[in-house]
């Protein structure tokens, strides 16, 4: 009896000693009063049994369905992502400008399938692969979006600790900005308190500061103009490039962003039940995103040019990083307005701090979604953030962020994140592709194609980082070896999503039932 009591208090609303259906202890990504009301006039929906058309576009219904892209933008300008910028600007200088655009398209592409998906069902895509596959696959799926949200949480609160540590003057060492990052799960469950728009102001405050930074040393800085638009039309590559080519491309599109989306875009209160309420949401959603990912391109741009306008040529570029980015920065261009390093650091720490914050919440959703659990937040998020925050704190004490150890540890933790891709976009397809779940809004043979396309794209490209890593970084006949098995079981589970849904399995599974 105490140990249902205890599990009852770490329920949302337990201990109340009231009975409680199994529906309500099903995992949701927001209970019905955390919704926002989209409706803008009580005739809103009143001709739901006309023909379905594209909805009249509407500047208020626009404004209530933003936000939620904007959450999921920042995994576009997370530490890890900004780091790739700056590498490429410095190492390729314009070059790399159009890889950049159309990686921002692809990635493009993806949240708006998963924020379709999300639209259409009213579930997140991590509910929808509870309920879709096998349960060893379910918690496979949801060790690898775990080990992948790890790896990300790693690089962004260090990310954060080091531009806490430029703004302290180094007053604050590194473990120590881990430790203050550490506590933004509190103002994160602090303002969920408040309501999803509070929590959606916040971000839109951190991505503003990043733009008015990143703005600022773009302004300072002087980058070419023509060069800048050459770098987008004239697609160039070079072999001295890939590295940097590689690194932009696999820094885009991170897989527990795809599982977030999905679940964000429930936080507005729409019927699933009415066609055209659904339709609304997905026109109005895929609006809100592309801006989102505008702003977020915008930024990205910004941060690659400055960095091919000081460093492409010299010999910095190819030892330059997150910690002495800002003091590179410093020494070329010193002190206009404001010293361009505590530029450089303010919008690094909403950086971190933004992209620490949606991993926690992207966590929430991705356990509660496999797992099934329905834990009050502060419980969840900090089983999540504790997930991240040990590891980091480890590498935060044996590690110095101007080590080549460090190095070899960041190529580490984005192979990590790059084996996952799969195990988010071939659910994702695989699901946005089924008519039984997305019904009418199941996407056409063109989209479907052109999704697989990308995604065996994206699968290639991290295939060349995990092969380099393995060649460059890991040594010894045993752990090469092990890694060889491993990674036959990884591909033997990749191509197990990919004809789970088809006949041949279907087909397969049956004649060797017939057979036993």
């Amino acid at each position: 009896m105490a140990s249902r009591d205890l599990a009852e208090s770490l329920l949302p609303g337990g201990g109340g000693g009231a009975s409680t259906s199994h529906d309500e202890y099903e995992e949701r990504a927001y209970d019905s009063d955390d919704k926002i009301s989209i409706a803008i006039s009580d005739s809103d929906g009143e001709n739901d049994g006309a023909p379905a058309s594209r909805p009249t576009f509407s500047w208020r219904k626009l404004w209530r369905f933003t936000g939620p892209g904007f959450l999921m933008c920042i995994a576009f300008l997370d530490p890890g992502n900004l780091e790739g910028d700056l590498q490429a600007g410095a190492a390729a200088g314009y070059q790399l400008l159009w890889l950049l655009m159309w990686a921002t398209v692809m990635g493009a592409l993806m949240q708006l399938l998963s924020a379709r998906l999300g639209v259409a069902t009213g579930k997140h895509l991590a509910e929808l692969c509870r309920e879709e596959y096998p349960t060893w696959a379910t918690r496979a799926l949801w060790a690898m979006t775990e080990l992948a949200l790890v790896g990300a949480d790693i690089q962004e609160v260090i990310g954060s600790a080091i531009a806490i540590k430029i703004l302290s003057g180094g007053t604050v060492p590194l473990w120590g900005g881990v430790v203050i990052t550490a506590f933004d799960c509190f103002i994160f469950l602090f303002l969920e308190n408040y309501g999803v728009r509070k929590l959606e102001a916040f971000f839109a405050v951190l991505i503003a500061t990043m733009a008015v930074s990143f703005a600022v040393m773009f302004g300072e800085t002087k980058p070419s103009g023509k060069e800048l638009l050459i770098g987008l039309v004239v697609p160039k590559l070079s072999s001295k490039t890939i590295k940097q080519a590689v690194g932009i491309v696999g820094c885009i599109i991170m897989p527990h962003n795809v599982f977030l989306h999905s679940a964000l875009v429930q936080s507005r209160k729409i019927d699933t039940n009415k066609k055209s309420r659904v339709e609304e949401a997905v026109y109005y959603y895929n609006i809100e995103s592309i801006l989102a990912l505008i702003v977020s391109f915008f930024i990205n741009i910004c941060v690659t040019t400055v960095f091919a306008k000081g460093f492409y040529g010299s010999k910095q570029a190819d030892n330059i990083g997150l910690e002495n980015a800002g003091q590179y920065l410093q020494e070329k261009y010193g002190t206009a307005f404001f010293p361009i390093l505590y530029i450089w650091a303010i919008g690094l720490l909403a950086s971190g701090q933004s992209s620490t914050v949606t991993g926690t919440y992207a966590g929430q959703f991705v356990m509660g979604g496999f797992l099934n659990l329905r834990l009050k937040k502060w419980l969840r998020a900090m089983i999540t953030r504790s997930f991240a925050i040990i590891p980091t704190m480890i590498v935060a004490l044996f590690f110095d962020t101007e080590d080549p150890t460090m190095d070899i540890l960041n190529e580490a933790l984005n192979v990590l994140q790059s084996i996952q891709i799969p195990f988010a976009l071939i659910p994702l397809i695989t699901l946005v592709s089924k008519e039984k779940i997305m019904g009418s809004f199941v996407i056409g043979p063109i989209t479907k194609v052109i999704s697989w396309i990308v995604t065996v794209f994206l699968m290639l490209i991290n295939g060349y980082l995990i092969l380099s890593f393995y060649i460059t970084d890991v040594r010894g006949a045993f752990l090469r070896s092990s890694l060889c098995v491993v990674l036959i079981v990884y591909l033997a589970f990749i191509v197990y999503l990919i004809v789970q849904n088809t006949s041949l399995y279907s087909r397969l599974c049956s004649s060797m039932s017939k057979s036993s």
